[in-house]
């Protein structure tokens, strides 16, 4: 008999007021040992995100003294 049929048959066993907190517990069990899918890397374009968004030069200036602010002392 499979692991699977056996699980199966205990489950069957348990009052139908403690299914939910079953349920819980099986859930986090199979979200901590089934591994999680890697991305595939295959994002698409980004290409037109920025159309006709207008930035003002100061905002880079801003933006760079914030990050590096060793630069620009």
């Amino acid at each position: 008999m499979s692991y699977k049929k056996r699980l199966l048959k205990e489950i069957e066993k348990v009052p139908d007021d403690k299914i939910p907190q079953l349920h819980k517990i099986i859930h986090l069990l199979t979200t901590e040992l089934i591994p999680k899918t890697k991305m595939t890397g295959n994002r698409g374009s980004l290409k037109g995100i920025w159309k006709d968004s207008q930035i003002d030069e100061s905002l880079f200036t801003k933006a760079k003294k914030s990050l590096f602010p060793y630069k620009h002392k």
